[in-house]
């Protein structure tokens, strides 16, 4: 590829909606290792069922962790990638797996992250690992 195709790719890619400066990483990067209880928050036990944490879980605004197959659990920060310098914490929507950003009115499909309306930019994954009656969600 020229030099001049590249440049013309990236000026391409700074006119989509999608493409911003820095890309989708808008959300801070804090580092961190939480624990939760099955216990205690028995729902995710459930699949599909989404449980909002705040940010004494870790994370900028707090988690959300949902257990999308047998064993298998996502999670990711609850601050909306809308305006991120707000750490506006979204909220379960309670009509299945999405997550809106009660400041813009984003949404987010929550089995994957990615925005559904106005966002264009997922919601900050987080690595999440099973070991018995116990997750633990870091980065």
């Amino acid at each position: 590829m020229t030099k001049g195709q590249v440049f013309f790719l990236f000026i391409a890619c700074l006119s989509l909606p999608g493409c911003k400066k820095g890309g989708c990483n808008v959300i801070d990067y804090v580092t961190f290792q939480k624990t939760v209880s099955l216990v205690e928050f028995n729902e995710l036990r459930l699949l599909m069922q989404p449980v909002a944490l705040g940010p004494e879980y870790g994370g900028v605004a707090g988690i959300i962790i949902m257990q999308v197959g047998e064993g298998q659990y996502v999670a990711f920060d609850r601050c909306s990638t809308v305006n991120p310098e707000k750490q506006c914490a979204v909220e379960l929507d309670g009509q299945g797996p999405v997550a809106i950003d009660p400041c813009s009115g984003a949404k987010y499909i929550l089995t994957n992250g990615s925005p559904s309306d106005i966002a264009e930019c997922p919601l900050r994954p987080y690595y999440v690992r099973r070991t018995q009656d116990i997750l633990i969600v870091s980065n």
